[in-house]
C-alpha cells in the first residue's frame, strides 16, 4: 500500500464507519479496487500521479464502466488530496455509506 492508502486504511479498518466492513485490494472481475464495502456497495480509490496520465485515464475509464454495470459507486481521491484533507475525505466517505440496503 502507498502511504496515503495507509492513511485512508487507518480509518476505514474494524468498521469505524458506521460499523460497516471495509476490505482493502478487494478483487472484483479482473480488477483489484483499493478498498470496498460491500454493504454499501461502495469503492474507494487512491489514485496517484499514473492515473492522470492519458493510459491512466482510459484504463480507469473502462474499469469504472464495468464496475458501473454491477451496480457499485466508486469515489475516487487523489493521493494529494489524502494528504492535504484527510479529515474531508473520510467525511465523503461517511456520507456515501448512505444506502436504502441497510439503516443509518
Amino acid at each position: 500500500m502507498t502511504e496515503s492508502e495507509r492513511l485512508i486504511w487507518s480509518k476505514l479498518r474494524c468498521k469505524q464507519l458506521k460499523n460497516l466492513q471495509f476490505y482493502r485490494q478487494k478483487i472484483i472481475g479482473d480488477y483489484i479496487v483499493d478498498f470496498y464495502c460491500p454493504k454499501a456497495k461502495l469503492i474507494i480509490e487512491i489514485d496517484g500521479g499514473q492515473h492522470y496520465m492519458e493510459t491512466g485515464i482510459e484504463k480507469d475509464k473502462k474499469r469504472d464502466d464495468y464496475l458501473d454495470r454491477l451496480d457499485l459507486k466508486i469515489l475516487r481521491f487523489s493521493d494529494k488530496e489524502v494528504f492535504e484533507n484527510l479529515k474531508g475525505v473520510i467525511e465523503e466517505i461517511y456520507e456515501n455509506l448512505k444506502s436504502p440496503s441497510f439503516p443509518l
